[in-house]
């Protein structure tokens, strides 16, 4: 049986919404984030890292939101969620994928954990870091914004829904309570991230990790 170890409106939404849309039978299994259990030995046992999430296959155990995701999107290739092997669009597809875990959500991470780049008590330093980081990741909201703006498409990567589009979501939705200009509030981005909580591989996501469409 597939296994999904996952917090709710974690970095394992993604892959929950991979899992929902290819359709394939699997157990989800909550993480206790908040009490410590993704550093437990055993947790740390599936990912030496400490992360959420994690995906089991059998004797198969993977690890990194992307990963997870692109390895569900070539186990199910009628579901569409990645382009063809070998098209240009499946290269562009890579790029915004590895672009929104490699760049935004670095970004985020910076200003959600300031103190990971701190000296301990660097309370001044944290500060300036996360402020700096939430500047960043408006720029980089931005240029999903023009991304979408520029084709005129319903979905990131065009006129087909991949599995970078719910990655979107997942990111943008960690911009909710931002001070100034969350996701949501962009001209291009905000209608995008509407869409893919009208999906009904969406809503069972978030109905199943008790999480409200309308807190994005």
């Amino acid at each position: 049986m597939r296994q999904l170890h996952y917090f709710p409106g974690n970095a394992s939404m993604a892959a929950h919404i991979a899992l929902e849309e290819i359709g394939l039978p699997f157990e989800l299994l909550l993480v206790d984030r908040e009490g410590g259990a993704h550093k437990s030995p055993q947790y740390l046992q599936l990912n030496p890292n400490g992360l959420i999430p994690v995906f089991v296959d059998g004797d198969m155990v993977l690890y990194e939101s992307a990963a997870i995701c692109l390895h569900l999107s070539d186990t199910a290739p009628p579901a569409g969620l990645m382009p063809a092997l070998g098209t240009a669009q499946r290269a562009h597809a890579y790029k915004w994928l590895i672009w929104q875990t490699n760049t935004l959500q670095s970004a985020l991470l910076a200003y959600f954990y300031p103190e990971r780049w701190m000296n301990q008590g660097n309370v001044d330093g944290a500060a300036e870091l996360k402020a700096h980081a939430q500047e960043r990741v408006g720029v980089l909201l931005d240029q999903l914004d023009a991304e979408l703006a520029r084709h005129g498409g319903p979905w990131l990567m065009g006129s087909d829904y991949s599995v970078n589009d719910a990655y979107c979501l997942m990111l943008c939705r960690w911009t909710r309570n931002f001070s100034a200009a969350p996701a949501r509030e962009r001209p291009h981005l905000g209608p995008h991230m509407r869409r893919v909580l009208e999906r009904p591989a969406v809503q069972r996501v978030f109905a199943s990790e008790q999480l409200l469409l309308t807190d994005i």
